[in-house]
């Protein structure tokens, strides 16, 4: 089973940025992906951010490029996903997770963090 784990969430204002990082741990294959998806309010189906192989292919929402930007560090296991020029919309709990293809659907991803808060006011 692989463990995640979201840090970096918070209260920003609108225009500024947040950086999140996903610690990924135990069992996963190298040639995996880490997604990012972002869910308001409870209940609500997991919308698709981004996600990332690790050896670099991406694919971002058409609602975050050009704002988000994703990172990972082989050495440490980690997948950040950087984020600028934030919006009010943008406010949601932040879910890292772990699968086998890079993809848009919740359902391709095995494993998942508990989340992380983001605010942004106007």
């Amino acid at each position: 089973q692989v463990q995640l784990q979201e840090s970096g969430g918070g209260l920003v204002q609108a225009g500024e940025s947040l950086r999140l990082s996903c610690a990924v741990s135990g069992h996963f294959f190298t040639r995996s992906a880490v997604g990012w998806f972002r869910q308001a309010p409870p209940g609500k189906e997991r919308e698709f951010v981004a996600t990332t192989t690790w050896n670099g292919v991406q694919d971002y929402a058409d609602s975050v490029k050009g704002r988000f930007t994703l990172s990972r560090d082989i050495t440490k296991n980690t997948v950040d996903l950087q984020m600028n020029s934030l919006k009010p919309e943008d406010t949601a709990v932040y879910y890292c997770a772990y699968g086998l293809l890079a993809s848009k659907i919740p359902s391709d991803y095995n494993d998942w963090g508990q989340g992380t808060q983001v605010t942004v006011s106007s």
